[in-house]
């Protein structure tokens, strides 16, 4: 039988080399008060709707809106993303109060509705954009443009892997495809490529390329490895000696040993099959594909959180035209099967992890790029709208049952207590014990920031 170190040798097709298993940087287990402050949230889980959630239609209930539906207003509109704006036209879902907050929700969320109370609701985010791409990459990295590190990079940067065993992001994309500017939003920008998303796909039928060799490739065996690491050793130093500053190489020597550890660690964290069937039928796994798919991305990412990944990002909706929350059409028939999607799994992420205690150091984030129009579109769609959505917090840190904000009578644009991605940035960072102004890193002669020069803790949905 093969030793472990051979197993890991020879079991990743000659990619990692031996002596890097003992050399590789150490993950940081030890939740130790934060970079800065003392820390609330340990780890943190973020649902990513991609292509734009109607806030009219789902979370932010206007009477006013109900009352004129049907009516021309001119608001001062001069521009929508992608078509002429026609009347004001209602939510065609039924509305109702929910919780001991009674905050109102839509029929498209049932199951979520009975978590109000676990809530925190920013009901007035405003994006400086309404195209998906810029959008979308302003709300996972502070800027309008690609090239900039997200979220999870940012953190994982600052405060390190929570074990050596699995990466500290990982992203897992919907069961149909990756969003509007595909990896794109997981990047790792300027910081070393070791901290940009790995990329799951459990929906696939190889969930992590290249972790393990081809069958096919009979020829790869432990001795085989050892040759061709000795000669792989012996060009990545001279290559390293050469390029002192270069990140690449040494990401790519990290993530060959990790990739290693991994090989031991990650069969089991996807072998769904050791949880319960109470557990699937909690988070819906069996149902039909995307919708199934989505509710095992949720409990695996709530295996993942419990295994010491510190950064999860769970996204719904591909990119393109269709399967998503981009619903140009007709809002009556498009919002309700990606809103299923979603719902109950979620809903059931909250309650596990709530079940299991991590629910008291664990944040979890439901966010979108932006929201829509209150007036429709060609006939019964809505057009992109950056001046209001609605974005909600719960977990470690956050006070339950709670709103902050408001849009206007319409939901057309933010009016009271306006918050952006910055603040919301700024206030995530510093539920992890990190103070948002003093992350930063020198870069093109700029000490850049995630929340670039903008953002403020949002304080009124703290604990």
């Amino acid at each position: 039988m093969p030793t472990r170190r051979d197993f890991l040798a020879g079991g990743f097709g000659g990619l990692a080399l031996s002596h890097l298993l003992a050399n590789a940087g150490e993950a940081k287990p030890e939740f130790n008060g934060g970079l800065h402050h003392k820390a609330k949230v340990r780890r943190v889980v973020q649902v990513f709707l991609n292509g734009g959630m109607s806030q009219m239609d789902t979370f932010d209930y206007k009477p006013t809106l109900i009352k004129r539906h049907g009516e021309i207003v001119d608001v001062g509109l001069k521009a929508t993303a992608t078509g002429t704006p026609g009347p004001l036209m209602k939510s065609p879902f039924t509305w109702k109060q929910h919780g001991q907050s009674a905050r109102w929700v839509t029929d498209v969320f049932p199951h979520l509705a009975k978590r109000v109370d676990d809530m925190a609701f920013l009901m007035a985010m405003s994006s400086k954009s309404n195209v998906h791409g810029p959008a979308s990459y302003l709300q996972n990295t502070g800027f309008l443009m690609p090239g900039f590190p997200c979220t999870g990079a940012w953190v994982g940067y600052a405060l390190g892997r929570l074990t050596d065993n699995l990466p500290s992001f990982v992203v897992l994309p919907d069961p149909r495809g990756l969003p509007y500017n595909g990896s794109g939003n997981f990047s790792s920008g300027f910081l070393a490529a070791s901290h940009q998303g790995t990329v799951v796909n459990p929906s696939a039928a190889v969930p992590i390329p290249d972790l393990a060799p081809s069958l096919a490739a009979k020829f790869v065996t432990p001795a085989s490895s050892n040759d061709g690491l000795k000669l792989l050793q012996e060009m990545n130093g001279k290559y390293a000696n050469e390029r002192h500053g270069d990140s690449r190489l040494s990401a790519r020597v990290e993530s060959y040993e990790l990739a290693a550890k991994m090989q031991l660690a990650a069969p089991e964290v996807f072998d769904l099959t050791r949880e319960s069937r109470k557990i699937h039928d909690q988070y819906g796994t069996s149902g039909p594909v995307h919708e199934g798919g989505f509710a095992r991305n949720c409990l695996l990412a709530r295996r993942m959180l419990e295994r010491g990944v510190r950064f999860v990002q769970v996204w719904s909706g591909q990119g393109g035209p269709s399967n998503n929350w981009d619903n140009h059409t007709n809002i009556a028939t498009e919002l309700p099967p990606i809103a299923r999607q979603v719902d109950r799994p979620v809903a059931a992420l909250l309650q596990d992890l709530k079940a299991r205690g991590l629910f008291d150091d664990t944040l979890v984030i439901f966010t979108t790029e932006f929201g829509r129009m209150p007036f429709t579109q060609g006939g019964v769609g809505r057009d992109h709208n950056s001046g209001t959505f609605v974005t909600w917090l719960a977990g470690a840190g956050v006070r339950g049952g709670t709103a902050h904000g408001e849009s206007d009578e319409f939901s057309y644009r933010a009016a009271k207590d306006t918050t952006d991605c910055y603040d919301l940035s700024a206030t995530v960072l510093h539920l992890l014990g990190i103070d948002h102004e003093k992350l930063s890193v020198r870069h093109d002669g700029i000490d850049r920031r995630l929340t670039d020069v903008h953002g403020h803790v949002i304080e009124a949905v703290l604990a």
